[in-house]
């Protein structure tokens, strides 16, 4: 779970640098969104909830707590619907993708991802089957396509493979 969020960390920094927006609070939301998991059991229908009422007493900006609350629509029933919202859902999930081709490379390396790789297996409904890939195709929600967002994304993971126990 801590390889995960420090993942999403990286790739919401960069995603916010890409898209011009504030790279501490994306980052933040990244690092932040599964909070929740340990306190909810992984229970989908709360996971996102306990998330949002937590960081709102710390007075995390409010579109903040709110991607957070979406990146699991079971929990609310509502849409995401804005930048923040289908950058960080995207951005969450993609890092699952990653690590998985990661671990089927010889040297097990993120750096060793090639992008064409994860497009590849994003057609692979098999393989990571737990990866939602709908959630990473709302990378086109945000102007961006598919092979650019896993390119944006490896790049972003690779500088903290160690961090992340590759």
């Amino acid at each position: 779970m801590i390889a995960h969020c420090l993942a999403s960390e990286a790739v919401m920094r960069a995603l916010a640098v890409k898209l011009g927006e504030d790279v501490d609070k994306w980052g933040l939301a990244g690092l932040l969104h599964d909070i929740d998991v340990e306190i909810t059991n992984g229970d989908s229908f709360k996971h996102g909830n306990i998330a949002a009422e937590m960081l709102t007493k710390e007075e995390m900006p409010a579109d903040a707590v709110e991607a957070i609350l979406l990146h699991n629509e079971k929990a609310t029933g509502r849409l995401r619907s804005t930048k923040f919202d289908h950058a960080l859902a995207a951005g969450e999930t993609i890092t699952g993708l990653i690590f998985a081709v990661a671990l089927v490379y010889p040297d097990k390396k993120i750096s060793s991802v090639k992008t064409k790789s994860v497009v590849k297996r994003m057609k692979e409904k098999l393989f990571a089957a737990s990866v939602h890939r709908e959630n990473i195709m709302e990378c086109e929600k945000i102007g961006i396509p598919l092979d650019e967002f896993a390119e944006l994304a490896i790049g972003a993971l690779a500088p903290i493979e160690k961090e992340l126990g590759f």
